[in-house]
Order: structure tokens, then sequence, then C-alpha cells
């Protein structure tokens, strides 16, 4: 009793000093984002704002046309989710459910999949997008971002309808059910969590996405959130405050996304954690 008294002692103040670590860049980001152009270079540096400018949020919204990079990004980030969950869901079903040559086989090959950098196939996708006639849409976007999470949400939907027992399954089949209405109406609303924790990372993934954005779009007006915030990077100077100001305003449909389904995507991810 008295070493765990101890530990305890000890494992708070080390967890409250990670956390403050941890969290030490977002309060740099909070703190310049309320700075004039004048306090961020002010040296020594002071991490308090003697005077908040409240002007910046107005200037970032109204002057660098952020409200355009929102829907752009909006656009491609629903998308992709909503593409990469209608490839994912049947496959993670053939995997789990059907037996076929080669199943085990083809689930290794997708965690391959998830080991390989976008940076390594990026020459060979800009061809192929430029091949089709894909090159500044939003469309390359959409099914590239889609693809690149295909693997991982496969794996997670395969161990997810795993959980669930082939009885009720059954049981729907000999109700009358095909195949494809057992898939809609039995099992999709029993993995609702595991469908949720899939979609998330699929739309965050497509949201925080810069290289494929950098490479695939030239139209200012079709260019997402992450390549938007490149205008406040100068050749000669870099507007801290509006960037640090875009970005957090770039991070909060993710966080607020993440508070509403929090308790899905902890439940997603247990159920998904299957051993094959």
């Amino acid at each position: 009793m008295k070493w765990q008294n101890r530990s305890r002692w000890v494992a708070i103040p080390l967890t409250v000093l990670i956390l403050l670590i941890l969290l030490f860049p977002f309060f740099v980001m909070l703190s310049t984002m309320l700075k004039s152009g004048q306090d961020v270079y002010t040296s020594p540096p002071f991490w308090i704002p003697t005077h908040v400018e409240w002007s910046n949020f107005v200037t970032v919204w109204t002057s660098y046309d952020l409200a355009s990079y929102f829907l752009a990004s909006l656009v491609i980030a629903v998308g992709a989710t909503v593409l990469n969950t209608l490839l994912c869901v049947p496959a993670a079903y053939a995997v789990a459910r059907l037996n076929f040559v080669g199943r085990k086989a083809a689930l290794f090959l997708l965690l391959m999949i998830e080991m390989f950098s976008p940076v390594i196939v990026i020459i060979s996708l800009f061809k192929i997008v430029t091949r089709v006639g894909l090159y500044d849409t939003f469309l390359s976007l959409i099914i590239v971002d889609a693809l690149f999470t295909v693997a991982f949400n496969t794996w997670m939907m395969n161990g997810y309808f795993k959980t669930i027992p082939k009885d009720i399954e059954e049981a729907a089949m000999i109700d009358g059910c095909t195949r494809v209405q057992t898939i809609t109406r039995i099992m999709l609303p029993i993995a609702v969590p595991g469908l949720v924790t899939i979609m998330i990372y699929a739309f965050i993934f497509a949201w925080n996405e810069f290289l494929f954005a950098l490479s695939f779009i030239s139209s200012k007006n079709l260019m997402p959130l992450t390549i938007g915030l490149y205008n406040f990077v100068g050749r000669w100077t870099t507007q801290w405050q509006y960037l640090t100001m875009a970005a957090f305003l770039a991070i909060l449909p993710v966080l607020c996304l993440f508070y509403v389904i929090e308790k899905r995507l902890v439940a997603g991810l247990a159920g998904g954690a299957v051993k094959e």
C-alpha cells in the first residue's frame, strides 16, 4: 500500500511535466497568434501578449480568403471519406467472412502497403493523374487520399467484423436477407463504432494532407487549407501571427469532430484490434 502511494506521488508530477512539454507548442501558437507583427519579432520574446490583437482573426479570414481554402479542404476530406468507406467496408467484410485462397496473404499485403511513404510514389501518381486528365481537380485529391487510407481502414474493419457473431448474420439470411442486405441492415449498424473510426481516420488524413495537394493542384480557388497556409510565408519574412492564427482555425474542425465522437472512436479502435 505504501509503495502504491509513493508511486502515485511520482506518477502525478511526471504526468503533469509530460503534459506541459507536449502542450507547450500549442501555448506558443496561442501566444503568437494574438500578438502584433512587431511584438512577434521582439527580442527577447515575451509569452503573454501585452496587447491582444483580435483583429488578426478578421484579417486572416477576410484578406487571405481563408473561407475558400476551408471549403476546398472540406470538399476533398468529405469526398475522400465517402469513397474510402465505400471501398474498404466491402473489402473488409470479404476478408472477414468469405473463405478464398490468399485471404491472409491479402491482409499482409494491405499491411505492407501501409509501410510505403507517399514520397516514394508521388512521381508515378503525378504521371497517372496528368495522363488521365485529373490534374488540378478535386477528384484527383479525393481519389488519391481515399486510396492511401484504404489499407489501414480495411484492416481495422476486418478486425471489427470478426467481433460480430456469425449467428446473427446466418439468422438474417435464413429470414430471407441477401448478402448485401445483411451487410447494410445487420452488420453495419452493429459496426457503427468501427465505421466511425475509419471515417474519422480518412477525414483527418485528407484534411491534413499536404504533399499530394502541392503536387496536383495549381489553381488558387482549388487549393486546400494546407496549401493556403503558405500565403503567410514570404521570401524575406514570415507573418507568424497570421500563420499561427490560420493554423489554429485549421485544427478547430478536427478537435470539435474528435470531441463529438470520442467515445465511439475509442470503442472502434478497441474493437478493431483483433488478432488475426
